[in-house]
């Protein structure tokens, strides 16, 4: 299981850190990804990093100011917000698979989602 937390309301340029804690079993070994949806569009891809922290990779909507890490050994991970826009805003979610990618078909497990909204 994924529980997602961290979001809430913030003025644009400002800063928020989404967490995801795992439970019930590791993902230390699968790769982890942040999606998100915004009211009327499908879910789209914002970031993963893999098992070991090897490899990382964004979607350029969000490159050079978000930053996704992983704490294996707290079965976490973070997506670091920075300079938000309020396109932005969405349900984040959290999601866990044994490959690698930006896909959502990589992901076998997946969080309840996080509202992040930010304001003009």
């Amino acid at each position: 299981q994924l529980q997602a937390s961290g979001g809430g309301l913030v003025q644009a340029g400002g800063s928020l850190r989404l967490s995801c804690a795992a439970s019930g079993r590791t993902f230390s070994s699968y790769a982890m990804g942040w999606f998100r949806q915004a009211p009327g569009k499908e879910r789209e891809f914002v970031a993963t990093i893999s098992w070991n922290r090897g490899r990382i990779y964004y979607a350029d909507s969000v490159k050079g100011r978000f930053t996704i890490s992983r704490e294996n050994a707290k079965n976490t991970v973070y997506l670091q917000m920075n300079s938000l826009k309020p396109e932005d805003t969405a349900v984040y979610y959290c999601a866990a698979g044994l490959q690698y990618g930006s896909s959502r078909d990589y992901y076998d497990y997946w969080g309840q989602g996080t509202q992040v909204t930010v304001s003009s």
